[in-house]
């Protein structure tokens, strides 16, 4: 059994054994039906005989368990196979299968509460700043010099500050300098302005309740803008590295 539970593929008198404690009423024909119909094709040797591998058998157990637990017919369950040829999610019961949490759900953007003011402002002074983001004196006045960040009326530095001086630090490692990075503050500042179109009209109001509702709308559009922003990179580089 472990010389056979390392080979790439296996015969189908191999994958009858393999099925057989879990679906007892499994045959040799009932899996050449399955073939037929398309549900599942497993490679051929030059001689003919079936190949099948790991995800075939991964197949036919999703397609004996549809038909045993959830009645379900074939035409259904093929459906359901090519679904999650797609990528989408196998389903729970007699549902359909469904796009993954991953990307309907986007863990570890952030959400709209990530862009509320934080309740004790950070304040650092230009050594300060400089020690925290692990950067030199040459690299701060880099960055200053192209906007990515400055200094407030007090002459300190922000926790924003800090985020995107540490964060040319890191790409510095890449061979990005700061002059690189331009396009990335002329983004934020079209995305900012775009927002700033949706909430003017809200804070004009003067009322505390409309200026409430243009902060809370603010800060969705900010974190939406990111998530969109962060999507637009993943699938311009997709071509770029081939998949």
């Amino acid at each position: 059994m472990t010389a056979v539970a390392g080979r790439a593929y296996l015969s189908i008198g191999e994958v009858l054994a393999a099925l057989r404690p879990e679906f007892t009423d499994v045959t040799i024909s009932k899996i050449r039906f399955l073939e037929s119909e398309g549900l599942v094709e497993p490679a051929r040797t030059t001689s003919g005989y079936r190949k099948f591998s790991r995800e075939d058998i991964a197949r036919l157990r999703y397609v004996l368990a549809a038909q045993r637990d959830n009645y379900l017919p074939l035409r259904v369950i093929k459906e359901h196979l090519e679904a999650m040829d797609r990528g989408l999610e196998p389903p729970a019961g007699n549902a359909a299968p469904a796009v993954p949490r991953s990307l309907s759900v986007v863990d570890g953007m952030p959400e709209a509460d990530t862009f509320l003011p934080e309740s004790s402002e950070l304040r650092l002074s230009r050594s300060e700043l400089i020690t925290a983001a692990g950067i030199s004196e040459e690299v701060l006045g880099q960055i200053e010099s192209f906007g990515l960040v400055a200094a407030g009326s007090s002459g300190h530095y922000d926790g924003d500050a800090l985020i995107i001086a540490k964060t040319v630090a890191e790409m510095n490692r890449f061979g990005l300098e700061a002059r690189h990075l331009r396009p990335f503050r002329t983004s934020a500042e079209r995305e900012v302005g775009l927002i700033e179109q949706v909430i003017v009209p809200l804070v004009r109001q003067r009322n505390p309740e409309a200026r409430a509702r243009a902060q809370e709308v603010s800060r969705e559009l900010a974190a939406l803008s990111v998530k969109l922003h962060a999507a637009l990179v993943k699938a311009g580089l997709r071509p770029q590295l081939g998949v």
